[in-house]
């Protein structure tokens, strides 16, 4: 798309949302019709109005393969803006997802809910995330409850593929949790990344996170 016609396509469509599109898009690759369930964030607790959500929403798909797939709204361009147009990245250059072991939507809020706090994080230090780095959250990832799980391990999302977009590159960070035993191995030497994402894919090939899970791989 040209400039000229990106310019056209916003005067023709006060709806036209590109950035959204795309991602949308992709999900449908993997999930064909399916309608998520999507939580928007309030317009009045968005950062650009002076609140601090930073994520417009998230939307979770039922994959066949037995779990919830979450997908953020905001770390990217995501609407009309001529000014972005052509970047090299989209904003941050991702959007997180995760894939969860969950029986209802409702047991995915918690998840929803951190990966805002990680949006605001990004925001507000500067600071993006890779794959192969970590997140220490030190006590169980899900606030509501007990788990085993103390971190988070980055990856590249192991079904989506990156995206051109009008406004630059666009990656899909997944997000998994693991042990503390695991992110202090991770802690003590960054080569041990690539051998967790081995050890993790031969036995969790979806790198699916299961609150549950008390399995330490390294």
């Amino acid at each position: 798309m040209t400039k000229e016609d990106f310019i056209k396509r916003i005067k023709e469509d006060e709806d036209y949302a590109p950035g959204w599109d795309a991602i949308e898009d992709e999900f449908t690759r993997i999930y064909k019709n399916q309608t998520p369930a999507h939580y928007g964030t309030l317009l009045t607790g968005r950062a650009i109005f002076g609140g601090d959500e930073h994520l417009d929403g998230c939307s979770i798909y039922d994959s066949a393969k037995g779990y919830k797939h979450i997908v953020t709204f905001g770390m990217t361009e995501l609407y009309a803006n001529e000014k972005a147009f052509g970047g090299e990245w989209s904003r941050w250059g991702y959007e997180m997802t995760m894939k969860l072991k969950a029986d209802s939507n409702d047991d995915c809020m918690w998840a929803i809910n951190m990966l805002g706090n990680l949006a605001r994080y990004t925001y507000t230090s500067k600071r993006f995330f890779e794959p192969y780095r970590y997140i220490h959250i030190g006590s169980s990832i899900c606030k509501d409850r007990d788990s085993k799980l103390t971190s988070l391990f980055i990856i590249n999302d192991t079904e989506l593929n990156s995206l051109d977009t009008v406004y630059g590159k666009v990656e899909f960070m997944q997000l998994m949790g693991i042990t503390e035993s695991d992110f202090q191995k991770l802690k003590d030497n960054a080569d041990n990344a690539k051998k967790l994402y081995e050890l993790i894919k031969a036995d969790n090939p979806n790198f699916v996170t299961d609150l549950d899970s008390e399995k330490s791989y390294l």
